[in-house]
C-alpha cells in the first residue's frame, strides 16, 4: 500500500471542488465529538453535507432536559451545528455562544445556551427538523442536521465483567452515557424501542447522497446506533452511494477499552451483517497491523484508506485540515472522477 502523502492546505481542496461542476452530496452519521471532527473537515470540501445525528444521549443537559420536557436531547444535535458554523467572526461568535454553558448554584448551572434554544424552538414549531433548520440559517451553518430519529431512545448493552467480582457475568447496562464509561467489556448494544422510526429526512438524505461517511466516534454509543434503526439500516444497504467508515485514532476508556482497529470492524460487522463498505479510513500511525486491518475490512467489501490524519499536539483528536485532505483524496480516488453529479 503506498504512503498516504500530505496535502499542502485546505485551500488546495477548496480549489480543486471550485473546478467542478457540483460539490458531492455527503451525509455524516455519528455523534458527539466524532461528528464534530468529521464535519469540521468535510465542510471544508463540499458545501453539500447532511449530518444524521443519534439521539439517545442521556447525560448532563441533555439528560436533564430529556427527561424534564419528554423531548430529543439536543447535546449531539448542538455540536453538529457548532462543527458547521463557519471561519468568519459570525459562524465563530455563534458556534462559541451555542456552546456556552451556564455556571450557577441553580437549576440552570451546566445548560447549554443551544440545547435551551435548540429545546424552545421545538416547543414552538412542533417540528425537530425545522427547528434545526431555522437554528443553522441563524448560525450560518455550513450544512444541515437532523436527528436519525425523532423519538428519544434508549442505548442499553450487554457487558461481560460489569461487575468486577463477577467477571465471567454478563450484565445489561442501560443509558448512554453509562455505556460510554463502562467497566467490562461490550458485547453488544441495542436500542429501545428496537424498531425506532427514522427522521424521513434523514433517509432520504441517504438515499440521494453520493458518499456517507460514519465515524469517527463512540463505537457502541454514537457509531453503531445508527445501524441500529431498521429504516436507516435499509437506506445504507439500498443507496448507490459509496461508503466510508472513519476509524478512531485510540481506544476509548470503558466501552473499546483494548480494541483493536480490526475489532473495531469486527464489533461493527457483528451488529450489520448485511452492511457493506467501501472505505475504511485510519491514521497511519494507529495500525500496528495492517494486513489484519486490510482482511478485517476486506470482509466488509472495503478497502483501506491510511493516512495522517491526527492532530498536533499528540491527543486522540483529528486534525481537520488533515482529515479534510484525506477525505477529499478518496472522494476522489474511489468515486467519480471530475464533475459530480
Amino acid at each position: 500500500m503506498k504512503p498516504y502523502r500530505r496535502r499542502a492546505s485546505t485551500l488546495s481542496v477548496r480549489r480543486t471542488l471550485r473546478r467542478r461542476a457540483a460539490q458531492p452530496k455527503v451525509v455524516a452519521l455519528g455523534g458527539g465529538m466524532g461528528l464534530s471532527a468529521s464535519l469540521a473537515a468535510l465542510r471544508r470540501i463540499t458545501g453539500d453535507l447532511t449530518a444524521v445525528v443519534t439521539v439517545a444521549d442521556d447525560g448532563g443537559s441533555s439528560g436533564r432536559l430529556r427527561e424534564e420536557l419528554g423531548v430529543l436531547p439536543p447535546g449531539d444535535l448542538r455540536k453538529a451545528l457548532a462543527a458547521l458554523c463557519g471561519d468568519d467572526d459570525w459562524g465563530q461568535t455563534w458556534a462559541r455562544v451555542i456552546q456556552h454553558r451556564f455556571q450557577s448554584k441553580g437549576e440552570i448551572n451546566g445548560h447549554a445556551v443551544g440545547n435551551l434554544l435548540i429545546v424552545a424552538l421545538w416547543e414552538q414549531l412542533g417540528d425537530p427538523v425545522q427547528a434545526l433548520d431555522l437554528v443553522g440559517r441563524l448560525l450560518g451553518a455550513h450544512g444541515r442536521v437532523l436527528p436519525m430519529s425523532a423519538v428519544p431512545l434508549e442505548l442499553q448493552a450487554l457487558v461481560k465483567g460489569h461487575d468486577p467480582e463477577r467477571p465471567d457475568d454478563v450484565d445489561t447496562v442501560c443509558g448512554q452515557a453509562t455505556v460510554a464509561l463502562t467497566p467490562g467489556e461490550v458485547q453488544s448494544v441495542h436500542l429501545v424501542p428496537n424498531d425506532p422510526p427514522a427522521v424521513p429526512e434523514a433517509v432520504e438524505a441517504v438515499l440521494d447522497a453520493d458518499w456517507v461517511v460514519l465515524g469517527p466516534g463512540s463505537w457502541f454509543s454514537s457509531v453503531i446506533p445508527h445501524l441500529l434503526v431498521p429504516e436507516l439500516l435499509d437506506a445504507l444497504a439500498e443507496t448507490k452511494a459509496r461508503k466510508v467508515l472513519s476509524l478512531n485514532l485510540a481506544p476509548q476508556p470503558g466501552e473499546t477499552e483494548g480494541f483493536s482497529p480490526q475489532r473495531h470492524l469486527e464489533v461493527l460487522g457483528r451488529h450489520a451483517p448485511k452492511l457493506a463498505l467501501d472505505v475504511v479510513l485510519a491514521d497511519e500511525a494507529a495500525v500496528p497491523d495492517r494486513e489484519s486491518l486490510a482482511d478485517a475490512a476486506k470482509r466488509l467489501g472495503a478497502a483501506v484508506e491510511l493516512a495522517p490524519v491526527a492532530g498536533p499536539d499528540g491527543s486522540a483528536k483529528h486534525d481537520p485540515e488533515l482529515l479534510a485532505a484525506a477525505y477529499d483524496r478518496i472522494f476522489r480516488m474511489h468515486g467519480r472522477i471530475g464533475p459530480w453529479r
